[in-house]
C-alpha cells in the first residue's frame, strides 16, 4: 500500500504505453468482469500496441500516477470525446477517476469546449454519474463477436 494516495495527473509520455495498457487488462479481467461475462472479457480486453501508441500520441493523454506507478489514464478528442478512462482496480474508489475527469474538464473550458461525452461500461456508469455526466441513452455495441451494454453519458459545460 502506498502512503499518499493522492495521484499526480501529468500528461502521458510514449514511455507510459506498456503501463496504460497494463492498467486496462486489470481494470476489465477483474473489475469489468464483475458486469460482464467472460467471452465479452476476452473480447474486449485485446489492445493493439500499435493503434494504441498512435491514439495516445494523437490527442492529449493524462495519466494518474500514485507512488510512481500509473493508477489510471483519461483523453479527450478535440471535439469533447472522452474515449478511454480505465482505473487499475489496486487503486480504485479513491478519487482517481474523479482527478481524471476533474482535469479533463478543465481541458475542455480552455479550449472552449460546451460538453463532453463518452460512451460508458456498465462498471464506469457511477463514477461518471458522480462526476455530473448525465445518461444521454443506452447502447448496445458488438465488439469482437460480443454484444456489450453501455451508454452514451454527456456534461454540459455551459
Amino acid at each position: 500500500m502506498v502512503a499518499d494516495m493522492t495521484p499526480i495527473i501529468r500528461l502521458y509520455r510514449p514511455d507510459d504505453l506498456d503501463g496504460l495498457i497494463a492498467v486496462f487488462l486489470a481494470a476489465i479481467r477483474q473489475t469489468a468482469s464483475k458486469d460482464y461475462m467472460p467471452a465479452q472479457i476476452d473480447a474486449w480486453a485485446r489492445p493493439d500496441r500499435a493503434i494504441w501508441a498512435e491514439r495516445r500520441a494523437s490527442r492529449p493523454t493524462w495519466v494518474a500516477e500514485i507512488g510512481g506507478r500509473p493508477a489510471g489514464f483519461t483523453d479527450l478528442e478535440p471535439d469533447g470525446h472522452i474515449d478511454m478512462l480505465y482505473v487499475h482496480p489496486e487503486f480504485q474508489r479513491q478519487g482517481v477517476a474523479a482527478h481524471l475527469l476533474d482535469r479533463v474538464e478543465s481541458s475542455a473550458r480552455l479550449q472552449g469546449l460546451q460538453s463532453i461525452y463518452s460512451e460508458v461500461s456498465l462498471t464506469a456508469r457511477p463514477a461518471f454519474e458522480k462526476a455530473g455526466f448525465a445518461v444521454v441513452a443506452p447502447e448496445r455495441v458488438l465488439r469482437n463477436g460480443q454484444w456489450f451494454d453501455r451508454f452514451r453519458v454527456e456534461k454540459r459545460l455551459g
